[in-house]
């Protein structure tokens, strides 16, 4: 395309207590903390990765989720390209607002490539949401669901690269069409209907592409012996592969 490394701007958005500066923290820096701490307006992090053999550099915008900071928070919103909802496995509350979140971005941002997170799978015991309400509200709203578990680092980079190629793919085409002239004032769909993708549930995946276009996940190779891997195989067994 160009020399000029590629920028994606991404939103991330739910209620207070869900995850999402742990996210970021967890996918830009490798650490996580039990503390929390209440993000005061809009807090920023990035980090560099590769995708199509060009450099991409990912801008993470974390928002505030408690609603006294919505005049702060949504300015932030615009130029977005692409968001991600958050809400907890043992916050009912935080599940409920996921559509509320959708509306205050898409006000500001229109249509853009959107996964809904379901943190915390790690306390899938204490869920307050069944696997299929979760899955409807995906399949409502037109969005990939991705199930993750900050602590245990578990489908985070997943969320982040998904929707980099996402952004990646659109760029590319915007720029293809430009190059070949084609100055066709009807829009066309920014991004694919998502209803029929793949729910992404399992260990730290390995994306691959089959001949059809489909996405395949495939579980990463667990470590022998560990308490870690144990664990793993214990919320596997609980959220299974979907």
């Amino acid at each position: 395309m160009t020399n000029t490394m590629e920028r994606e701007r991404m939103v991330i958005v739910g209620n207070g207590g869900v995850g999402k500066s742990s996210m970021i923290q967890r996918y830009c820096k490798g650490i996580f903390t039990k503390d929390y701490k209440k993000t005061i307006g809009v807090d920023f992090l990035e980090r560099q990765i590769e995708i199509d053999g060009e450099d991409v550099r990912i801008m993470l915008w974390d928002t505030a989720g408690q609603e006294e900071f919505d005049c702060i928070t949504k300015a932030y919103y615009r130029g977005a390209q692409a968001s991600v909802l958050v809400f907890s496995t043992t916050d009912r509350a935080s599940f409920d607002a996921i559509k509320e979140w959708k509306r205050k971005v898409e006000n500001e941002c229109n249509e853009i490539p959107t996964v809904i997170v379901q943190n915390k799978i790690d306390l899938i015991e204490q869920a307050v949401v069944s696997a299929d309400e979760v899955e409807t509200l995906a399949k409502m709203l037109n969005c990939r669901l991705i199930r993750t578990s900050v602590k245990e680092d578990i489908n985070v980079a997943s969320v982040f690269r998904y929707l980099a190629t996402k952004c990646h793919q659109l760029m590319t085409q915007t720029y293809d069409q430009v190059t070949s002239g084609n100055n066709s004032t009807q829009q066309t769909s920014t991004h694919p209907p998502y209803s029929n993708a793949p729910t992404i549930s399992a260990f730290s995946p390995t994306f691959t592409k089959s001949s059809s276009g489909t996405i395949v996940l495939r579980p990463a190779k667990k470590s022998s012996g560990s308490s870690a891997a144990r664990k793993r195989k214990i919320v596997l067994k609980k959220c299974g592969i979907l």
